[in-house]
């Protein structure tokens, strides 16, 4: 615990703040290694989510395991927390090489992406003038979201050659993102399935041409949950799903009391002739992403609960600026009394861009017996780890 004021509930800290239910951040973790244990793979959790040492425990038992990291300010705090297997899974940047080195002397394995020669060049030259070795896995782009070589490209053989002439090829990275926009189970599946493929096929096309290639790791929570048959794979990276969100609800892969994060917000004031009711919860508090927005259901900036979390039905937050909220009933439901000062929980379209919009986490545990007519007791203070 790092807060200096004793513990209270809900009800007393200042608001907007983040609140993370435990129970329910275990009880997703649980779920999905169980499943990966089934399927024979290793389990790599990305911590971009939560930046979080103590999330991070709940996703390894409690033991420092492997990771994925977003940023190398999360690679430096987690190995300060005692992690020494870490991924470093954005495109690697010449001038962050020296950090990465630095790590690497701490005696931390960390392994850089890239997809490019130019990319390639620059880590067997900081490899070389260091002389230490810097493992490096190739991007391969498997459905057009973001970065990546093809896996028929030409630029995988000479990126992979580059590699391992200095002895830095560690292996291959494929993120199916567009899965994220998969809304049926059976289309999940479809990108688990051409996830897992793309990634094997690029790691056999080095192979035979004589490169080991020790790692094939692919990931995005949504496939990390639909597949069934990861042959071939090393390795899985999901991170949405230690709290998962709304989006991933509407997509089938978890459900609404699976959401694990929110944010506590106060009434402060209401526009009957709008039918609003205003709190001081805005995008500061929730980020502007609007997730649900292309989803068979909009959610607006989120749902709402009570402060025991409690869904109000009927109620989303579907306006925002930079510190207000605009709470406003959907069609057929009654709009609310909720009096000003009445304290609430919003539950985020993404859980990712939420968290990233607090300093911490306000530890709350479900699975304690409720006690009538109070809110839920803060077991504890979280912090997260910014920068970049």
């Amino acid at each position: 615990m790092t807060a200096s004021a004793p513990l209270t509930t809900l009800a007393d800290p200042d608001t907007p703040f983040a609140v993370l239910d435990v129970s329910r951040s275990q009880r997703n973790a649980q779920r999905l290694a169980g499943r990966l244990h089934e399927l024979g793979v290793a389990l790599r959790p990305h911590v971009k989510t939560a930046k979080s040492l103590q999330v991070a425990a709940l996703m390894h038992d409690g033991r420092p395991g492997p990771i994925t990291v977003s940023t190398l300010a999360e690679a430096e705090a987690f190995a300060d927390g005692g992690y020494t297997d870490i991924t470093y899974a954005v495109g690697i940047a010449p001038h962050k090489l020296p950090r990465v080195v630095a790590l690497l002397r701490r005696g931390i394995t960390l392994q850089v992406l890239l997809d490019s020669p130019e990319q390639a060049r620059a880590v067997t030259a900081a490899a070389g003038e260091a002389g230490v070795r810097i493992p490096a896995l190739i991007e391969v782009d498997c459905d057009g979201h973001r970065g990546g070589v093809l896996v028929d490209d030409d630029a995988l053989l000479t990126i992979g050659h580059e590699l391992h002439e200095a002895d830095c090829l560690e292996g291959i990275l494929v993120h199916a993102g567009e899965s994220y926009f998969a809304p049926t189970a059976a289309g999940q599946r479809e990108a688990a399935a051409h996830e897992r493929d793309i990634a094997v096929a690029a790691a056999q096309r080095l192979r035979e041409k004589g490169m080991e290639v020790a790692t094939v790791s692919v990931g995005s929570t949504p496939t990390a949950h639909a597949a069934t048959d990861l042959t071939g794979v090393t390795e899985v990276r999901a991170g949405n799903y230690v709290f998962f969100d709304l989006v991933m609800a509407g997509l089938g892969v978890c459900g609404i009391d699976d959401l694990a994060l929110s944010v506590a917000v106060t009434v402060i004031g209401h526009r009957p002739e709008h039918g609003w009711i205003l709190t001081d919860g805005g995008w500061m508090a929730m980020s502007r992403d609007r997730g649900t927005a292309n989803q068979a259901v909009d959610h607006g900036y989120g749902l709402v609960t009570d402060l025991t979390g409690t869904l109000i039905r009927g109620l989303v937050m579907t306006g925002a600026s930079q510190e207000h909220g605009i709470l406003t009933a959907r069609d057929g439901h009654p709009l609310p009394d909720l009096p000003v000062g009445t304290r609430l929980r919003i539950l985020p379209n993404h859980a990712c861009a939420t968290a990233a919009q607090h300093h911490g986490y306000q530890v709350i545990d479900s699975a304690e017996p409720p006690t009538t007519g109070t809110a839920p007791r803060i077991t504890d203070v979280w912090q997260r780890i910014a920068g970049w």
